[in-house]
């Protein structure tokens, strides 16, 4: 009797076990899914105090600015090298969650688009190290070129959030501009979308 007694604790111990596992694990999946909803709709503000919402896209239609930059491997590299190419221009930063929720869809568009002409320029807007730079575009598995900020560059686009990317023609001229990773344009499909748009737009 003792033992019977002792197997039927075992057996509902080990089934409460199991029971709050399951629920257990269901509680981080549901905070992991809430934790990536959070990040697809989120706008960053660069600077503390910004407004909401994001800026209007004041350089669509006109010319991007000219910059040189240097890469993580101490190389200058400036937009006006891949004048008569489609050029994808991304800022983003390591402390931008959004950011690092687009960037590995950016690189799998950069092995995509690669071959028909397509550029990609990751620009890192962080004030500090370059390793943790280069440590986290590693991370996220990043190859395309990543750049490094400069005084001058973020005023010359007017960065008010983060990510924001810029969708460059073969004449130079901003043929997009995007804030955050909606921005109604639907996230993974949307920057392909307009990186669509910008390469028959540069075929023409």
């Amino acid at each position: 009797m003792g033992r019977r007694i002792g197997l039927i604790v075992v057996m509902v111990a080990g089934i409460s076990l199991l029971v709050w596992a399951g629920v257990h694990n269901a509680r981080e999946r549901h905070l992991d899914m809430q934790k990536t909803n959070d990040a697809k709709a989120a706008l960053v503000p660069e600077k503390p105090g910004d407004a909401d919402g994001p800026a209007q896209p004041k350089l669509v239609g006109k010319m991007a600015p000219a910059f040189t930059l240097v890469d993580l491997d101490g190389k200058k590299v400036s937009l006006a090298d891949f004048k008569g190419k489609p050029v994808f221009v991304n800022f983003w930063a390591t402390w931008c969650e959004p950011c690092k929720l687009e960037m590995p869809w950016i690189e799998d568009f950069h092995k995509k688009y690669e071959a028909q002409g397509l550029v990609i320029l990751g620009i890192s807007t962080d004030d500090g190290s370059k390793d943790l730079v280069a440590k986290t575009a590693k991370k996220l598995g990043v190859t395309y070129p990543i750049l490094l900020k400069n005084d001058k560059i973020e005023d010359a686009y007017g960065l008010e959030y983060m990510p924001q990317s810029f969708y460059v023609d073969k004449t130079g001229k901003v043929l997009i501009a995007t804030a955050g990773i909606t921005d109604g344009q639907g996230g993974k499909d949307g920057i392909e979308a307009n990186i669509k748009k910008l390469l028959a737009e540069s075929a023409q």
